[in-house]
């Protein structure tokens, strides 16, 4: 938990000296335009998040927690909120003081942590994953996952407002209303969609909340065309390290983890949309 409050410590700091003194050209400093332009978050797969953009100021920190055995936290998000969440492994931490150095390696036998801020927004947003458009968002909730991030490399998830000729319509993705009912801590039966490299974000974002499945995001190197989906990581009831992919690795999918299986997953574990870089 002492890795966890430092990096509570850290983004506040961060927010309130503010990491960025660029302005955005077309709206001019943050202090001058009441309105919401842009707020970027930058992490590696150990943290050290940057918050900056012209409406960084409406950026509030929300906590950070051990994501235990991968489940998700129940962060609060206020009515008229976004809140982002953003998954990491703890910051480094030096063992001896005489090496003078952290170690470079995930800590595999640490949790992995949830630092998550809640965004003033007062109306719609699109999300970009690094430079890649994800959804539009408003008093919603959007989790990014850089555990996976090669060590060194960086996500940018960017929130911007829908001014300046940006392209899309600032409507909701489909939802579920089935999903309401089902108690969020019980283990259920979820049908494993059918997912192709390539497919947009946004049809496969509409196959996951069929089966009522919450999401987050990675960015990574892929073989399917930037800004599409690469793949998606279902992870199973009760086996914190065990996950079935689609599409599968490799040409033939083992039995019972075919796209229309039945598997038993946690609602408290998210399935991981990875969008090709």
């Amino acid at each position: 938990m002492v890795l966890v409050g430092g990096v509570t410590a850290l983004v506040a700091a961060l927010l309130v000296t503010g990491c960025d003194s660029a302005t955005d050209a077309t709206t001019g400093p943050a202090a001058d335009d009441p309105a919401f332009s842009t707020v970027r978050f930058e992490l590696g797969s150990r943290g050290g998040i940057q918050v900056s953009g012209a409406s960084r100021d409406t950026v509030a920190p929300a906590g950070a927690h051990p994501a235990s055995a991968g489940r998700s936290h129940a962060f609060d998000r206020p009515d008229g909120r976004l809140l982002v969440v953003l998954r990491h492994w703890p910051e480094p931490v030096v063992e001896r003081a005489s090496r003078g150095r952290a170690s470079r390696l995930p800590p595999l036998d640490e949790a992995a942590v949830e630092t998550a801020f809640l965004v003033d927004t007062a109306n719609w947003v699109r999300a970009d994953l690094d430079g890649h458009p994800l959804r539009w968002l408003r008093r919603d909730t959007i989790r990014v996952d850089t555990t996976n991030v090669a060590i060194g490399d960086t996500t940018r998830l960017t929130l911007s407002a829908p001014h300046g000729g940006r392209y899309g319509q600032p409507t909701p993705p489909a939802g579920n209303r089935s999903c309401e009912g089902p108690d969020d801590r019980a283990t259920r039966d979820a049908v494993l969609p059918e997912v192709e490299a390539g497919a947009p974000v946004a049809d496969v974002l509409a196959r996951l909340r069929e089966q009522c499945l919450d999401v987050q995001y990675a960015s990574l190197p892929g073989s399917a065309r930037p800004g599409t989906v690469e793949r998606v990581l279902v992870p199973f009831a009760g086996r914190p390290d065990t996950h079935v992919a689609a599409p599968p690795g490799g040409s033939i999918a083992l039995p019972g983890r075919a796209a229309g299986s039945t598997v038993l997953v946690d609602p408290r574990r998210p399935a991981t949309m990875v969008v090709a870089r």
